[in-house]
């Protein structure tokens, strides 16, 4: 269990592979009131809208064989451009709103993209990182989940 401080001001992204939540702290360490102050939300189509619908084949240089090539994961590829697209907008909330603390709330595999793909400025805003997936979940949730955290 982290003990995470979340003093006047500081942001919380909550996100995941579609939607991101990016809160502010209204209240104090003590008293936590997060605020909505945005909500990105990324494509969530079915596969067979988002690309082909069959796997292309390929042939052996030598002989008549032939063989599939791996389906490409649709979901994936929109779950990555999405990382980059929140992990471009932290970087400006964190350069025009000169944030001090921001914890990062996400599911194990969005937290590793999401840490792929930030810059350097908004690492060094982190003060905390949740591997959880609340983006689903109502604001006093959340506040619950980083006050038992």
């Amino acid at each position: 269990m982290v003990n995470i401080s979340l003093p006047h001001d500081a942001f919380v992204l909550v996100g995941d592979g579609r939607k991101a939540l990016f809160l502010r702290n209204e209240g104090d360490e003590t008293f936590v009131n997060l605020r909505t102050e945005r909500v990105l939300t990324g494509d969530d189509s079915a596969t067979h809208e988002l690309g082909s619908d069959r796997p292309g084949r390929t042939f052996q240089s030598v002989g008549a064989r032939r063989s599939a090539v791996e389906q490409t994961d649709w979901h994936e590829i929109e779950e990555q451009r999405f990382a980059h697209d929140v992990a471009a907008a932290l970087l400006r909330l964190v350069r025009e709103r000169k944030v001090k603390a921001l914890i990062i709330v996400a599911p194990p595999r969005t937290l590793a993209e999401l840490r792929r793909v930030l810059h350097s400025e908004v690492k060094n805003c982190i003060v905390a990182e949740l591997d959880k997936d609340l983006t689903k979940h109502p604001i006093d949730d959340i506040e619950k989940h980083l006050a038992r955290a």
